[in-house]
């Protein structure tokens, strides 16, 4: 058989969409800008830093104290600008030699230039300014400090002419953008024609779509889907199952019912109507067990189960509640029922959830008091290393051929006594699997059965 060549969807997007991302790459110089307004920065800090430097080198020292030797005409040059105030202050010490008072020395962006200085932003004279402190060292004077300020409008104006030499990119990313989505759309047409016929096969059917023109791209997509369909279908047919057991063995319980009823309609006499309503009662109580085993079966569906969260679970305390529930039954039985607790009193931890597990270990304490004698003792115990619950009986014991089949929904093994619905012991197994725990029959030491329901120890906290 020969195998069809898959398309390769990436290759085809490689192809379509290649040319407009280089161009578009290529006229990424729209990103630029932002290198652009640090070269703008940078270049005006140089400018003042040079006339900073320039004024530094006018200092002079005069007996011990530095002095600026700028004459009028140079101080109206360097303060000059046709856009900008300009400022200077020539610092011996705190003490202001020449220029501007209270010129900031401190603000915000400061930013270092090594030996030859440092710029800062900061509000002087109620408008924002750059401003540059160098130092100067004449000989045999104290430190100086000379600092330039510079109003920021030229600086505005550089960063607005940028954005006009960089504004026809937003054209061409347009334009881009329009390639990029008809090729994007052309290129994803697959996988909406794939969509389309499972639109059209899901009101029919849950049949898997077939794959083999799916890009290979999107066939883990298409498999996933097909998988999903998969557990909806198992999921449907579990509950017909599940729907068609509980018709069948409801049956039997309404059937009695009805024919208690006409029993007690057409009795001759009191005692009869008495001895019908009692049967009915039973009946009815069967039912009612049987209904409460089949809803908790329905919980116990795997895929309601995956979002469930485990919690820490001691078994000791959650053995004692079921021993003390079950203490009253056993009393009327005429059977003891003892427990016994780890050693030492220790907690047993198991992750879990409590109330599931005191189900199908209540489950199993029930069976073992409906095949007791009376004068007999069902034992519940716990043990560690693995944590296991453990429920031993005086009973008659199960078959040993029979011990892997009483497990199953609606089993009853041969030597059962009394009413039942053969759904305990299948609903402790579900229970069971459900916390990644097996369950086990064996004979006890008085003969009867010994049910163990073995848990892996918890990973540390």
């Amino acid at each position: 058989m020969t195998r069809r060549h898959r398309r390769w969807l990436q290759r085809e997007l490689q192809w379509r969409l290649g040319l407009p991302v280089l161009a578009i790459v290529l006229l990424g110089g729209l990103f630029s800008a932002v290198g652009a307004d640090y070269l703008v920065e940078k270049t005006f800090d140089r400018w003042l830093l040079d006339a900073a430097r320039s004024l530094a080198q006018q200092v002079r020292s005069e007996n011990g104290h530095a002095r600026l030797a700028l004459d009028r005409q140079a101080e109206t040059m360097l303060v000059y600008d046709v856009a900008d105030r300009v400022y200077f202050a020539v610092l011996e010490g705190d003490q202001l030699l020449a220029g501007s008072p209270h010129l900031p020395q401190a603000g915000r962006h400061e930013r270092l230039y090594g030996a030859e200085g440092r710029a800062i932003d900061a509000v002087y004279r109620g408008q924002p300014v750059r401003v540059v402190w160098v130092e100067a060292a004449p000989a045999g004077s104290p430190r100086v400090r000379v600092g330039v300020a510079e109003t920021l409008i030229k600086r505005a104006h550089a960063r607005t002419d940028l954005l006009l030499v960089f504004s026809p990119l937003s054209l061409v990313l347009l334009l881009a953008a329009v390639v990029v989505a008809r090729g994007v759309r052309r290129t994803v047409s697959p996988l909406e024609a794939m969509a389309a016929r499972w639109n059209e096969r899901s009101h029919l059917s849950l049949d898997p779509i077939p794959t083999d023109e799916v890009p290979r791209e999107l066939l883990p997509f298409a498999t996933a889907l097909n998988d999903m369909h998969q557990r909806v279908r198992e999921v449907l047919a579990r509950e017909q199952r599940f729907a068609s057991t509980a018709a069948h063995q409801l049956r039997t319980p309404l059937t009695a019912l009805q024919l208690g009823l006409a029993r007690a309609a057409e009795g001759p006499d009191l005692a009869s109507v008495k001895a019908a309503l009692q049967d009915l009662g039973e009946t009815t109580q069967r039912t009612a067990r049987l209904l409460q085993q089949l809803l908790a079966l329905s919980r116990l569906d795997p895929e309601l189960n995956k979002s469930r969260e485990f919690s820490r679970v001691d078994l000791a305390p959650l053995a004692y509640g079921v021993g003390l529930a079950y203490q009253d039954a056993a009393s009327d039985r005429g059977v003891r029922l003892e427990l016994s607790e780890p050693d030492g009193g220790r907690a047993v931890m198991i992750r879990g959830q409590p109330e599931l597990i005191s189900e199908a270990l209540g489950n199993l304490v029930d069976n073992a008091l409906r095949h007791t004698p009376p004068g007999g003792v069902v034992r519940l115990g716990i043990t560690d290393h693995p944590p296991t619950l453990v429920v031993e009986d005086d009973g008659p014991g199960v078959p040993a051929q029979e011990r892997e089949r009483i497990f199953e929904r609606f089993a009853r093994g041969s030597g059962a006594v009394g009413p039942g619905t053969g759904l305990g012991l299948a609903i402790v197994k579900e229970i069971a699997e459900l916390h990644g725990a097996t369950v086990g029959l064996t004979g006890s030491l008085s003969g009867g059965a010994r049910f163990c329901l073995v848990f892996e120890a918890p990973s540390p906290a």
